[in-house]
């Protein structure tokens, strides 16, 4: 495990998460403008939506486990969110009804947790608490973007959104654990991910809520 973990970033994903990573961004990011475009708010404020719901997770988990600010350091992402914003800005809203953009936030939620595992192995942090920044990366996002739209939290809803990620990271880093190459424990764990979302989305599936005791 110690190898692995100091290894190259890139070395553990392989090629291909990055780009879903940046399509997680991007869809997120989206998601933030909408949130404001559908309150009847100005570019400015939907571009901020954008961006604080594209990087926040990611955010998060950088200052916890001490690494540079991914998007401060990097000429793609901030300009990615920005154009997100401009894309919904310039669409009608119909465009962006219906389940289209729930399939392509599925998808980004699972990279965007395996990621965020990812990057937080190669970083030092124990496989538990890897796995913990997976879905921190994947969700704190959209939770700041709720809280900030004063709406119902992602964290408050039993469908299964906050516990797609959590297979999605935890799968991930336990694979690794049980020494599966990093670029397949990847897209196993990725599939995973998405394959919950994806019932969820179809059958309407939610963890039963607490009920109390009797």
């Amino acid at each position: 495990m110690a190898r692995l973990m100091e290894a190259p970033l890139d070395w553990q994903i392989g090629p291909l998460l990055p780009w879903l990573d940046l399509m997680a961004i991007a869809v997120f990011a989206a998601t933030g403008a909408l949130v404001a475009i559908r309150s009847a708010q100005t570019f400015t404020t939907a571009a901020f939506f954008a961006l604080i719901t594209g990087v926040g997770g990611g955010t998060v988990r950088d200052l916890l486990i001490d690494a540079p600010v991914f998007w401060v350091h990097d000429r793609l992402v901030a300009g990615i969110c920005v154009a997100a914003a401009m894309l919904v800005w310039l669409t009608p809203e119909r465009w962006w009804q219906g389940r289209v953009l729930a399939w392509l936030d599925a998808l980004g939620l699972a990279a965007y947790a395996v990621f965020g595992s990812a990057k937080a192995v190669a970083f030092g942090v124990p496989p538990i608490p890897a796995a913990v920044m997976g879905v921190v990366t994947a969700c704190v996002g959209g939770i700041i973007r709720d809280t900030l739209a004063n709406q119902p939290s992602i964290l408050m809803r039993p469908e299964l959104y906050v516990t797609a990620a959590t297979l999605a990271a935890g799968l991930y880093v336990a694979l690794l654990v049980f020494g599966m190459p990093p670029a397949a424990s990847a897209g196993i764990a990725t599939l995973a991910g998405f394959g919950l979302r994806a019932v969820a989305i179809m059958f309407k599936v939610a963890l039963p809520s607490y009920r109390g005791l009797r």
